[in-house]
């Protein structure tokens, strides 16, 4: 794995158990992500796209297959999956998944609460985020339920930052935004790869993201395959 290459997906394979019987959500998937880059997966709803970024994330497992990140095997029985999610990724939902009793701001300290962070310094980093994200004054305060989709995700993707991942992973990020909120989002997702060298995985329907992407698949039916510009 290069200095620059985080990530690393060899040969993964998921299927489900559904009525009908077996699903195959991914079938021997590969591929490969970098810090400082977007990495794009687009392909119709049931593709196995998301089943991919869940993988990924250690929110789903695998039956075959080996998911590296920074040089660590994530599916090793020995790997602390808790610390994984907590500290290596940042997860941005098309749903956004706020905890609806809290406002913008605790939304965002709860990850560093649960790190172990001190809470003045929980606070700090909070608020700093936020207005990196163009949230401030009375949204600081503001629960899920008074925000529009837009500010909703701009709190979502502060708190995927809040423990600095190296890592952020976007399901369907513009998916519940108007075109123009979605573009903003877009770009404030393209920009921490560029500026602040994240690296970006992003699973959309939304072709348009291929324009900000430096690499971008297509997954169909389980299969992934590289799109050439």
């Amino acid at each position: 794995m290069s200095d620059k290459e985080i990530l690393k997906v060899m040969d993964v394979s998921k299927t489900f158990q559904v009525d009908a019987g077996e699903v195959t959500a991914m079938d021997n998937v590969s591929f490969t992500a970098e810090k400082g880059h977007v990495t794009t997966i687009v392909g119709p709803s049931g593709s196995g796209k998301t089943t991919l970024l869940y993988v990924v994330g250690s929110l789903e497992k695998p039956e075959s297959g080996e998911i590296e990140v920074a040089g660590s095997d994530i599916l090793d029985p020995g790997a602390d999956l808790v610390r994984y999610r907590r500290e290596s990724v940042g997860f941005v939902f098309q749903f956004f998944n706020l905890v609806p009793t809290l406002t913008a701001l605790e939304n965002v300290m709860l990850p560093m609460d649960l790190a172990g962070m001190q809470p003045a310094e929980q606070h700090r980093r909070a608020a700093e985020l936020l207005e990196r994200m163009g949230v401030s004054g009375r949204l600081l305060k503001a629960r899920p339920g008074k925000m529009s989709g837009g500010e909703n995700q701009r709190v979502a993707i502060a708190r995927a930052l809040a423990n600095d991942p190296d890592v952020i992973l976007a399901d369907e990020p513009t998916g519940n935004l108007d075109t123009a909120t979605g573009q903003t989002v877009i770009d404030i997702l393209s920009g921490l790869a560029r500026e602040e060298n994240k690296c970006v995985l992003m699973v959309t329907h939304d072709e348009s993201i291929l324009e900000v992407s430096d690499k971008a698949f297509q997954m169909s039916d389980g299969r992934l395959s590289e799109l050439t510009a």
